[in-house]
């Protein structure tokens, strides 16, 4: 995406303006640009658990931004971060996708894909799903403060496109931040409408046999 609404991958063809076709972010991004910045920051990039489409042979997974490249992101966007912020701030991003990653193979192992593979991924802030926009509406639920889109390959078996809408939560004491992730594929086809009903379903009967919210 253009700014760090999502784990950025490994390089790819420049697209438009010097910017990698898969991620939006410029293609060399590891450095100072800002004059006013006081100090180099942390250029090392983790490695992520979520493997790449197109890195079937080699087992490539998609690379996380450094703290560098997500403070040159966030100032792109006129963001003002604290440099001593953003080591936290990135160890917040990689594992909130991990968790979506994690709650996407659990989406996708019902259907009976294992290895499921991220082919590329889209931020939309301000582009509210349709779910999103009746639970404010009817539910009087905040409105989610960052969605994304992520296109999955299904095994083999075609692509699935997943929707996550981002809401606030409340902090535990001792906790930097919370927040409720809500991860479902998008209701492009009538299957993959019936998949988010049976799993509802699913979820419905979890939390009647256990009390509390199934997975």
């Amino acid at each position: 995406p253009d700014g760090p609404d999502g784990p950025d991958g490994p390089d790819g063809p420049d697209g438009p303006r010097g910017l990698n076709e898969k991620n939006m972010m410029p293609v060399d991004n590891n450095k100072p640009v800002f004059d006013d910045q006081t100090k180099p920051l942390d250029a090392t990039r983790a490695v992520s658990s979520i493997p790449t489409a197109s890195g079937e042979a080699s087992g490539e997974n998609w690379v996380y931004p450094s703290p560098q490249m997500f403070y040159n992101a966030m100032r792109r966007k006129n963001w003002q971060p604290a440099e001593e912020d953003m080591n936290a701030i990135v160890a917040i991003h990689n594992a909130t996708n991990e968790r979506v990653w994690s709650l996407i193979r659990m989406w996708e192992a019902e259907q009976g894909c294992a290895e499921p593979r991220l082919v590329r991924f889209r931020g939309r802030p301000k582009d509210y799903s349709p779910k999103a926009r009746m639970l404010n509406l009817f539910a009087n639920k905040r409105l989610p403060f960052d969605r994304h889109d992520w296109i999955v390959e299904r095994c083999g078996r075609g692509k699935v496109r997943y929707v996550i809408d981002f809401y606030s939560g409340a902090v535990a004491p001792g906790q930097p931040a919370a927040m409720h992730l809500d991860v479902r594929p998008a209701l492009d086809s009538p299957a993959l409408l019936a998949e988010r009903l049976i799993m509802q379903f699913k979820h419905m009967v979890s939390m009647l046999s256990t009390g509390r919210p199934g997975g």
